[in-house]
């Protein structure tokens, strides 16, 4: 009975693989192309914000191959200014640019959750505090490479997901990222307290962005 059904199964597995393949490819290519044409918008609302300026950030004195395109945000509420610099960038590898860019180190973070956001991590460096996440393409934000792996991993693993995978309707690997740094001055104020405020910003700021994630 085995050898009957092998060489149809042998065949079938083998035109799965050729379709899998073609497709991530055809999908891969499509995906470098609205990429490289995203650009942020200029103006983007924040609650209990006023935007003052918004510019290009700088290139990078250091090798980043993942970044797509990038923007900064300047904001002010009572005098307290804000900055958000948003990257749009090809992995979720947040640490590790965190190092490369701005010299901080992951390791003195605090990294919290909130449900129906995700997770961000929290600290300060030169007199100001900061607040950094990754928005992810699908699925809740993530800081480690390891939350940002799982939720690549949850999403492909999921049998719905690679139904529409299966017949075309979405790309079921996607390894985008938003990344987010929003950062204030410590001034005269505590580093707990400086954080509340940079959550609440960024809760805002998560909520406008997340059905706004540029699409394939």
């Amino acid at each position: 009975m085995w050898q009957k059904l092998r060489t149809p199964f042998l065949a079938l597995t083998f035109g799965c693989i050729l379709i899998t393949s073609a497709n991530a490819l055809l999908i891969s290519s499509q995906g470098n192309d609205v990429k490289s044409t995203f650009q942020f918008p200029n103006r983007v609302p924040l609650i209990g914000w006023q935007l003052t300026a918004y510019r290009p950030l700088p290139k990078p004195q250091v090798r980043f191959t993942e970044l797509i395109t990038q923007q900064s945000y300047q904001f002010t509420q009572n005098n307290l200014p804000l900055e958000i610099e948003m990257r749009y960038v090809g992995d979720g590898n947040i640490p590790l640019y965190l190092k490369q860019i701005t010299g901080i180190s992951p390791n003195a973070l605090v990294i919290r959750n909130r449900e129906g956001v995700g997770y961000y991590a929290l600290g300060t460096h030169k007199e100001r505090a900061f607040l950094s996440s990754c928005i992810n393409a699908r699925l809740n934000t993530t800081f480690t490479y390891e939350q940002f792996n799982q939720n690549s991993y949850q999403y492909q693993t999921n049998p719905q997901n690679i139904l529409s995978w299966f017949f075309g309707r979405e790309n079921i690997q996607d390894r985008r990222c938003l990344w987010a740094h929003l950062s204030i001055p410590l001034q005269k104020s505590s580093p707990e307290s400086a954080y509340s405020t940079l959550e609440k910003a960024w809760f805002s700021w998560h909520e406008w962005w997340r059905p706004r994630f540029p699409k394939i």
